[in-house]
């Protein structure tokens, strides 16, 4: 296992990790989420020991690692830029670690030829990484990760530059592969879609810190807060300011009331988590805004946004608009043809709905704290 504590980094005085926590087992996925600059590149170089933290504990299967050279890890690190040796055809390059290591060539031979059946690199094992595409020099920096079968793998973004049938094939083979090495395996992206396909656990990361960490399905269906809302959402969260006032509940931005059977689920919610925060955010997610005309609950309640730009995929409609001021994305089954400018009605179940307290931590109801 590998074991983090109040991990603490800074650069130049800039903080780039604080009080990270966290631990992770041999043989599972673990998933660093976040936009770029959220800290996850610098998350795995203090776990590879290429940056010693500012203060914190580090350890391996017990043993503290803070100060120990890369070197002397078991360790294989795999970074969106590929790093390959240009002078060694394919073969050498997914061989140079195992040779390092002494291997009887036999050895060698079947680890090599294992990942590069599995990486689908057999025709180019004697080309050099000049002669190859990126899609195929990133495929060779896997396989020398994958040959070494060491104790700690960290990806970083490893797929990016694959083709997407690929890429959709290692997503499904990779974890399982390092998974059956008994490694603690690392792995980090900034698609939220990726995270759910992956699955293992999952750490949102925001500006260095660990938003909340658990089972990945989990974790995206019961978020703590209100970032880690957003950081697992794609489109991105739709967020709208709410004031409670007594029994009531007005759209901040506009002070209009939300209509009694729209406030009614929602003031039930506060109720129950025995909150009494004023400033409020209502949460929900684009695949949960519904055409006016697609079948939902009674206790369903409507919006009126006013359409921006319609993105037509075939099976699915992104539809942008304007929601009392707020950006607002609805992820709609089919084709819908909205004009820009449109005004159309929506719908919202309250029981796909966030609330998020004015610190930005979610609201529960009582029963959910004790389950």
């Amino acid at each position: 296992m590998l074991k983090l504590s109040e991990i603490n980094l800074a650069v130049d005085g800039q903080r780039y990790l604080e009080d990270v926590s966290l631990e992770l087992k041999r043989g599972e996925l673990n998933i660093l989420l976040g936009p770029t600059l959220s800290g996850k590149t610098s998350l795995m170089r203090v776990m590879a020991g290429l940056d010693r933290p500012d203060s914190g504990a580090l350890s391996f299967d017990g043993e503290s690692v803070i100060g120990v050279a890369v070197q002397r890890r078991e360790l294989a690190m795999v970074y969106q830029q590929f790093i390959n040796y240009p002078s060694l055809t394919v073969y050498e390059n997914i061989a140079s670690p195992l040779r390092v290591a002494k291997l009887a060539k036999d050895e060698i031979d079947a680890r090599v030829m294992q990942a590069a059946a599995l990486l689908k690199l057999e025709p180019y094992l004697e080309r050099k990484p000049a002669n190859l595409s990126g899609g195929q020099q990133q495929r060779v920096a896997l396989a020398r990760a994958l040959v070494k079968r060491a104790s700690l793998v960290l990806l970083d973004e490893p797929l990016a530059n694959l083709d997407y049938k690929l890429r959709e094939e290692l997503r499904a083979e990779l974890p399982t592969l390092f998974a059956e090495l008994g490694a603690v395996l690392v792995y980090a992206t900034t698609e939220p879609s990726e995270a759910l396909v992956l699955g293992g656990n999952t750490a949102c990361l925001h500006e260095g810190r660990v938003e909340q960490f658990g089972p990945t399905l989990g974790l995206y269906r019961d978020p703590d807060t209100l970032m880690a809302a957003k950081l697992f959402s794609d489109p991105p969260l739709n967020t709208v300011a709410l004031q409670r006032i007594g029994n009531s509940l007005r759209y901040k931005e506009t002070d209009q009331a939300l209509a009694e059977s729209t406030a009614a689920p929602l003031l039930a919610l506060i109720e129950s988590a025995g909150s009494d925060a004023v400033e409020l955010t209502l949460g929900v997610r684009g695949h949960h805004v519904r055409d006016s005309s697609a079948q939902c609950s009674p206790a369903c309640f409507s919006i009126t946004g006013r359409v921006d730009v319609t993105e037509i995929t075939g099976s699915e409609s992104f539809v942008h608009l304007d929601f009392l001021g707020q950006p607002w994305v609805a992820l709609l089954d089919g084709v819908h043809a909205h004009a820009s400018g449109a005004e159309i009605e929506l719908t919202i179940d309250p029981a796909d709905c966030f609330l998020f307290d004015e610190s930005g931590a979610r609201l529960r109801k009582q029963c959910e704290r004790v389950n």
